[in-house]
C-alpha cells in the first residue's frame, strides 16, 4: 500500500515522460548545451527540467565534471526502463494512426527462407488485398527462426517460423506467444519431369541409390530422412549436394534426378511434385509468433487474423493436438 500510494501521490502525478526523454538526450549528449542545441531548448530550461526530475525521485542523476555529464547509477537504472516506456509510446502512436486511418500503416515480418518463398506470399497477396495501403516489409532470418532476436527487439512485429524436430536442441520460448496456423509435414518431393514422379506407390527402399539433395546433417529435414530410413532398417542415402537454399535445392530438383526432403508447403511449386512415399507420421507446425505481455499493434493483429483465414482457405490446413494458441518449445526451422 505504501508504494501505490508512493507512486499515486508523487511520481504518477509529477513524473513527466518530456523530462525522461530529456535526461535521456543529455547523457547521450555528455553536456547541458549540446542536449539543448539538439532538443531546440534554451540550456537553463534544460537545467531546470533535470533539477525537477531529480526532485521528483529524490536522488541525483548527473554527476557534472570538466569533461561532461555522466549519468550517476540511478540515471542509468532510469534510462534503462524508460526505453520500454519509449518503444511502447511510440507503437502507440503507430496504432492510433490505424486506427484513425485503417487503410494506412505499417507491417514488420521475419521470416525463414523456406517461408517466405512458399506460404509468406498467400498471406501477403490477402492481406493487402485487405488493407492495399498498409506497407509491408519482410525480413530474412536465419533458422531457427524464433532463436532471433529481431522480434524481442521491436526489429519484427511477428515471426513466422516452422517448428523442427523434438528431440533436436531445444530453445526455449518462454517469452514468445505462439499460434499454430497450419501443419506443414516433411515429405519427399522430386522433378515433375523425373521418372519417380509418374509412379503412384513408392518404397523408401527404392530411393537409397539416388542422389538427394539436403541441408546440413544438423537441420531438420536431414534429421527427417534419416529417421525415416533407419526406421526401415535402411542405410541413410547419399547425398549429392548440401544446401539450404531453396532456391538452389528447386533449380537442381526440378532440373535433374535429384530428389530432396522439404514441408509439404514447397510442392506448391508447379516444378516439383510430392512422391507417394509413407514418412513417419510428425506434426512440423508453421507457427506466427509475437513476444509475451506486449500489446499486440491492429495491423499486426489484423494479419494475423488474415493468416488463420489463409491456412484455413488455402492451405489445407490440420489442426495439430493441442490448442491452436500454444507455447512452443521445441527448436524451429
Amino acid at each position: 500500500m505504501t508504494v501505490t500510494m508512493e507512486w499515486e501521490s508523487r511520481l504518477g502525478r509529477r513524473l513527466r515522460v518530456r523530462e525522461l526523454f530529456i535526461l535521456s538526450t543529455v547523457v547521450k549528449s555528455g553536456s547541458m548545451a549540446k542536449a539543448a542545441r539538439h532538443l531546440a531548448m534554451s540550456q537553463p530550461a534544460v537545467s531546470q527540467a533535470m533539477a525537477n526530475l531529480e526532485h521528483v525521485l529524490g536522488v541525483r542523476l548527473l554527476d557534472r565534471s570538466p569533461p561532461g555529464i555522466e549519468p550517476t547509477i540511478y540515471a542509468e537504472a532510469l534510462l534503462k526502463r524508460s526505453v520500454k516506456v519509449f518503444d511502447e509510446l511510440k507503437e502507440s502512436v503507430r496504432d492510433i494512426k490505424f486506427l484513425a486511418d485503417p487503410s494506412s500503416g505499417e507491417l514488420k515480418i521475419g521470416c525463414p527462407d523456406s517461408i517466405t518463398a512458399t506460404v509468406l506470399p498467400l498471406l501477403i497477396q490477402r492481406f493487402s488485398e485487405q488493407h492495399p495501403n498498409v506497407v509491408v516489409h519482410v525480413y530474412d532470418v536465419p533458422s531457427p527462426a524464433l532463436k532471433d532476436r529481431g522480434l524481442r527487439e521491436r526489429k519484427y512485429d511477428l515471426l513466422l517460423a516452422r517448428v523442427g524436430l523434438p528431440h533436436m536442441d531445444t530453445h526455449t520460448t518462454d517469452d514468445l506467444d505462439t499460434q499454430v496456423l497450419f501443419d506443414d509435414p516433411l515429405i519427399i518431393a522430386a522433378g515433375s519431369d523425373s521418372r519417380w514422379a509418374r509412379r503412384r506407390k513408392i518404397e523408401l527402399a527404392e530411393l537409397v541409390d539416388e542422389p538427394w539433395i539436403l541441408a546440413s546433417s544438423d537441420v531438420w529435414n536431414y534429421i527427417g530422412v534419416a529417421e525415416a530410413f533407419h526406421a526401415k532398417g535402411l542405410e541413410m542415402p547419399k547425398v549429392r549436394l548440401f544446401a539450404f537454399s531453396l532456391h538452389l535445392l528447386t533449380h537442381f530438383v526440378a532440373n535433374g534426378p535429384f530428389l530432396t526432403a522439404y514441408p509439404r508447403s514447397v510442392t506448391r511449386h508447379g516444378s516439383l511434385k510430392m512422391l507417394p512415399v509413407r514418412m513417419p507420421l510428425r506434426p512440423w507446425p508453421v507457427v506466427v509468433a509475437t513476444v509475451k505481455n506486449r500489446t499486440i499493434g491492429p495491423v499486426t493483429e489484423r494479419f494475423i487474423q488474415c493468416a488463420h483465414q489463409v491456412a484455413r482457405d488455402s492451405l489445407n490446413a490440420s489442426k495439430v493436438s493441442g490448442t491452436a494458441r500454444s507455447r512452443i518449445k521445441t527448436d524451429v526451422g
